[in-house]
């Protein structure tokens, strides 16, 4: 892709941004004196920085640049599953919170060993630390790919500077430096996609009228196609998965359930979660409005694009092209924001849980101080193993449809833990037995699905991993993480019947908070 060479003041701008972060860091690194500041900020955060934090953890360079890619390339569809994040958060955030602040210590995945057993811990806990590995990799390369066509830097230099800086942000800063990083980093992607879209209505003839009529008039604008059909990507594929991502998302995911435990109370830490969707859902769809805006303005402008470019890179074009120097900064600047405020928290969630699910099993009797200890050194392992993933996808040179990439991985990756979550909260006669049955089918059926559906070769050498001919798994790939959910909690749910009932505390279950609720409690 063709670059523009940036000012000086574009790079005094980023490297002041990033002195600014540094500096945020190691402000905050002498408060870290135990686990529960380290992790949970001792549960002092203000619920609007809490909601910023929540805010900015869900926005990476996945939302920066995927988005536009995919709303210039194709519609809104994919946007559709952010959307299903409010309806379900009406409906759960009430209960969820408390349960959480109310049962576990640290770890999210404590609430499943208080209701299953270890065993359903560590599925949980596996599958947060396998998705949030590949989302990091996915997140950091989509960074330096954007950074390299803007600057000339190789990708490969990029990855491994911005890492190791965020390591180092993490390591020292911990949770609070995080949360506080997060509120600074939100308003500055806000504003970067904010003057992103004032340059692109001022530069086009007919302003934000013509940009929109031309995209309607194209199909750009709309969530389609609308058909019943699981076996392509449509508006109802997009429904279910993002329902499910939903409660996966705010009920069993560390990065989110971490964050009520940083809030002062339950209703800081409700009030936080929706606060951090009400602006999540609007910038989602700024930055998907970026790319439809994108192609209105490359098509009713006497401009041309590269040759070959990938639709993630219209937008890092646009801007070292159309923007004038200080913007292009201040833009880039929103960029690297926009990693940093997802990575950092997804480093410390990692190594929040390396400490609580694993380390503490392992040494039982470790001292606060040799926790904190482990708990930074799995900081740094996990930075340096999101860099070599990062590594991988430059190596493997896969840089189209990044968003559907992420969105794919995750749903794979998620491997039933909502429906273990739906199991324990709404089925009493759900026991630990029934629960392990269910986990063993919902590899077996992923393994099945993935295998059946994956093709490998070239050309006439292309071939399935395994072909079952008509038993082949042939709906679209968005649907394998839902039906993961659903063979857990059916299968768990009904094999629960064929072993002795569990005495199920009533604080674990959606029935406990109901009778709570009759009492007055709450």
């Amino acid at each position: 892709m063709n670059q523009a060479s940036l000012h000086f003041i574009d790079y005094f701008i980023i490297v002041l941004s990033l002195i600014a972060t540094f500096w945020v860091g190691v402000k905050f690194s002498k408060k870290n004196t135990n686990t529960e500041q380290y992790f949970a900020a001792s549960g002092s955060i203000p619920a609007w920085a809490v909601g910023m934090s929540i805010f900015a953890t869900l926005i990476s360079s996945v939302t920066f640049l995927a988005y536009p890619g995919e709303g210039f390339k194709s519609n809104w569809i994919l946007l559709v599953q952010g959307f299903m994040v409010p309806i379900v958060l009406l409906f759960s955030i009430r209960f969820i919170v408390p349960l959480y602040r109310n049962v576990i210590g640290l770890s999210a995945y404590e609430y499943f060993e208080k209701r299953f057993g270890y065993l359903a811990r560590v599925y949980g806990s596996l599958g947060f630390i396998f998705a949030h590995f590949s989302k990091m990799g996915s997140v950091l390369f989509l960074l330096a790919l954007a950074l390299s066509s803007m600057t000339g830097f190789d990708a490969l230099t990029i990855i491994w500077v911005i890492g190791i800086a965020i390591i180092f942000i993490t390591l020292f800063g911990g949770m609070e430096a995080v949360i506080w990083l997060d509120v600074i980093q939100g308003f500055l992607l806000i504003l970067g996609g904010i003057v992103a879209i004032a340059v692109i209505i001022f530069k086009t003839d007919g302003g934000l009228g013509e940009i929109v009529s031309y995209a309607v008039e194209h199909d750009k604008i709309g969530f389609g196609p609308y058909d019943f059909d699981f076996v392509n990507l449509t508006f109802w594929v997009m429904v279910i998965n993002g329902t499910f991502y939903a409660i996966q998302k705010y009920g069993a995911d560390q990065t989110i359930v971490q964050r009520y435990l940083t809030a002062k109370s339950d209703k800081d830490a409700i009030n936080a979660s929706i606060l951090g969707i009400a602006i999540t859902v609007p910038v989602w769809t700024v930055f998907m409005f970026i790319g439809t805006a994108l192609f209105s303005f490359y098509a009713l402008n006497p401009l041309e694009l590269p040759a070959g470019i990938s639709s993630d890179a219209v937008f890092p074009y646009f801007i070292t092209t159309q923007l004038p120097p200080g913007l292009i900064g201040l833009i880039l600047s929103a960029l690297i924001a926009a990693a940093i405020s997802s990575l950092d928290a997804d480093l410390n969630c990692l190594a929040a849980v390396g400490v609580d699910d694993y380390y503490k099993r392992i040494k039982p009797n470790s001292s606060g101080a040799d926790q904190l200890r482990m708990g930074k050194i799995l900081v740094v392992l996990a930075g340096l193993a999101a860099i070599m993933v990062a590594s991988v996808y430059v190596y493997s040179g896969e840089n189209e449809g990044i968003l559907s990439t992420v969105f794919m991985l995750y749903a794979i990756f998620s491997g039933g833990i909502a429906g273990m979550l739906l199991l324990g909260l709404f089925v009493n006669r759900a026991n630990r037995q029934g629960l392990n049955v269910g986990i063993v089918a919902c590899i077996l059926f992923t393994g099945f699905a993935l295998l059946t559906s994956t093709s490998t070769g070239s050309g006439e050498n292309k071939h399935l991993l395994l072909d079952m001919g008509i038993y082949n798994y042939t709906q679209h790939k968005y649907m394998l993480g839902v039906y993961s959910h659903l063979v857990l909690f059916s299968v768990g749910w009904i094999a629960s019947y064929f072993f002795p009932k569990a005495d199920v505390p009533n604080n674990l279950t959606y029935y406990g908070y109901l009778e709570k609720k009759r009492k007055g409690l709450i």
